[in-house]
């Protein structure tokens, strides 16, 4: 799909998830019916904003233990949303410059954003990929040119399951995902629950689901954990993403968001 395609596909007028975060991270990439709801949900839930920074930090603080201690070369982000500051590929190269990472998304406007702004370091590489995630083949088979399968790999799944009610479906979509890749590589989950802010929760997601965008599911650590299937959770497990290792800088104050990184064996 060409840019213009895409900007022509793109309806302004439903909000969208990517968008969302987007507006609460301070960008501009959003459109009325986006910051509408948004704002909805910020009255209710006035910590949405702290969340999704944490939720973002939490990534950097992955990638770094991944590209670093672990020695990941190779990142498959699936569910990217529109790029901000911090993103996967930055975060990798900065500490291996010859990281490569694929993104995946099927969202037009983060399609046109992701061709241009993110740009790889010279010695590694950094490809988009306009795919779904219910349809994990055609996922894999288009990382393929990009990625190498016989060498570990580490899958972002960032806040996207949430987007996959069926509990059984979300498990058996990691669970392709991870056939695909061999011993040696991670999985990385983040997602919304009302284990934290419960009530307030609740009253965000019927908001939102009551609307015309995509539906959502919070979950329980419990049932962030099953996602895993067979996978071995890196200490400390499923945790509020804020307390994920935290650094010298990060507040590990609880947010709605957990986060967890599995191992393949």
């Amino acid at each position: 799909m060409s840019d213009s395609d895409a900007l022509a596909s793109l309806d302004t007028g439903i909000p969208h998830s990517a968008r969302l975060w987007n507006y609460w991270l301070g960008g501009t990439d959003n459109f009325a019916a986006d910051r509408a709801v948004a704002d909805q949900i910020l009255a209710m839930v006035p910590e949405m904003v702290g969340s999704a920074r944490a939720d973002r930090a939490y990534l950097g603080r992955v990638v770094r233990h991944l590209a670093g201690t672990e020695g990941i070369r190779q990142f498959l982000d699936v569910g990217t949303g529109i790029p901000t500051a911090g993103n996967t590929h930055e975060v990798a190269q900065r500490v291996a410059p010859s990281s490569r990472i694929v993104y995946v998304d099927n969202d037009p406007m983060v399609l046109v954003h992701a061709r241009a702004l993110l740009t790889s370091h010279p010695d590694g590489r950094t490809d988009y990929l306009d795919a779904d995630l219910r349809d994990p083949a055609a996922v894999v088979a288009g990382a393929r040119r990009t990625l190498d399968f016989d060498r570990p790999v580490a899958v972002m799944l960032l806040g996207i399951l949430n987007f996959v009610p069926d509990d059984d479906e979300a498990a058996e979509l990691v669970r392709r995902l991870v056939a695909a890749i061999p011993s040696g590589s991670f999985v990385t989950i983040s997602h919304p629950t009302t284990e934290v802010n419960g009530e307030v929760m609740t009253e965000a997601l019927r908001l939102w689901n009551e609307g015309p965008a995509a539906k959502m599911v919070l979950r329980s650590a419990e049932q962030v954990a099953r996602l895993f299937g067979d996978l071995e959770l890196v200490e400390p497990g499923v945790v509020s993403c804020s307390q994920w290792r935290p650094d010298a800088d990060t507040s590990t104050e609880r947010v709605p968001h957990y986060g967890g990184v599995g191992r393949k064996r």
